[in-house]
């Protein structure tokens, strides 16, 4: 094991940017599998990127928070985690600035998007819930934690429900481009090899993700700079970059459900982060050991994703650099919400 405290500040830097380097060129490689597999497995783009493509980016993130819990820094571990779900709201700006022909809010419509989205919003009210409420574990946990195990098992239940028979649909117009399968999709020999290629991308990222964690907790240490901000800015951008990556890589390659679908996919599993770190704090509940900054990342959070949903429903076909308003708003929403960070620290 590496110990953060004995590292350079060299050696730091060196290994955050290695891991970091790792993350993005390996996170390339998930998409094209991503995609083939969506088709392969008849799950569709949505479902394949809210579930399975967006849980297995956000292992860098997980591994990154645990890590610092378990180290006793509660306010990297909740930043890193919140944190990394609004850096990946505001990459869904780059793949829409990549999509030329419309806004891609409006092009890649989906009620199951929708749905997760919404999902998303309730998840993240759950920690401020707890935040507020009296201080209670069992086993130094927090029901708050369980609970977001149990909504995240139901909104994924109920998506899987709404995909199959939905009670309405987007109207489609020229722009609009529905996830229809590859008539080609490979045959289960092909499947396994792609699972294969599949899982050692997922294990690749994962040891990535855990020299972002060791190296964030090193920077804290020689920046100075507040756990919250370290986390959020550094380790939640580094270990967010798959997304960024196969947001950008599937709207080039046409699959813009599965673009969106990975980002707010992502960003519900990327809640989870909260209670892996929980189980990994042993010294109480890890809500209450957070202190002011990450409970103003995870409202910031709540408003990205409200306005994400809002851009999601309108469907505006085009706007200002040929992206729509939520994408205007959640890029000046984000950087305003860095800012304050900054001159918080």
């Amino acid at each position: 094991m590496i110990d953060p405290d004995g590292l350079s500040l060299g050696a730091t830097l060196l290994m955050f940017a290695l891991g970091t380097l790792v993350i993005a060129v390996v996170g390339t490689a998930l998409t094209r599998i991503a995609d083939r597999l969506a088709d392969a497995t008849g799950l569709g783009e949505a479902v394949f990127g809210a579930v399975l493509l967006g849980a297995s980016t956000s292992l860098p993130g997980v591994i990154a928070s645990v890590f610092a819990a378990s180290a006793g820094r509660p306010d990297l571990a909740v930043g890193n985690a919140v944190g990394g779900i609004a850096a990946q709201t505001a990459f869904l700006v780059i793949a829409d600035l990549a999509f030329r022909r419309a806004n891609l809010e409006h092009a890649a419509a989906s009620v199951t998007n929708l749905i997760n989205g919404t999902l998303l919003c309730a998840l993240l009210a759950l920690p401020l819930m707890a935040a507020s409420a009296p201080t209670l574990t069992l086993w130094q946990v927090h029901p708050a934690s369980v609970l977001l195990l149990a909504v995240y098992a139901f909104g994924l239940r109920l998506a899987a429900k709404t995909r199959d028979a939905p009670g309405w649909e987007p109207v489609a117009t020229g722009d609009t481009v529905v996830d229809e399968p590859d008539s080609n999709a490979e045959t289960d020999g092909k499947q396994g090899r792609l699972w294969l290629g599949f899982a050692a991308t997922v294990v690749t990222v994962g040891v990535a993700g855990w020299l972002v964690g060791v190296s964030g907790i090193a920077l804290v240490r020689h920046t100075g700079l507040s756990e919250t901000l370290v986390g959020s800015l550094f380790t939640a951008v580094a270990t967010s970059l798959p997304e960024l990556v196969t947001a950008v890589a599937a709207v080039r390659q046409g699959a813009l459900t599965l673009a969106v679908g990975g980002i707010i996919g992502g960003n519900t599993f990327d809640v989870l982060f909260l209670f892996f770190a929980d189980v990994a704090y042993r010294d109480g509940s890890i809500y209450h050991a957070i202190g002011p900054q990450p409970l103003f990342v995870i409202s910031l959070t709540i408003l990205l994703t409200a306005t994400l949903l809002l851009g999601l429903i309108r469907r505006e076909r085009c706007g200002v650099a040929n992206i729509g308003f939520e994408s205007v708003a959640v890029l000046g929403l984000y950087f305003t919400g860095l800012a304050i960070l900054v001159f918080w620290n």
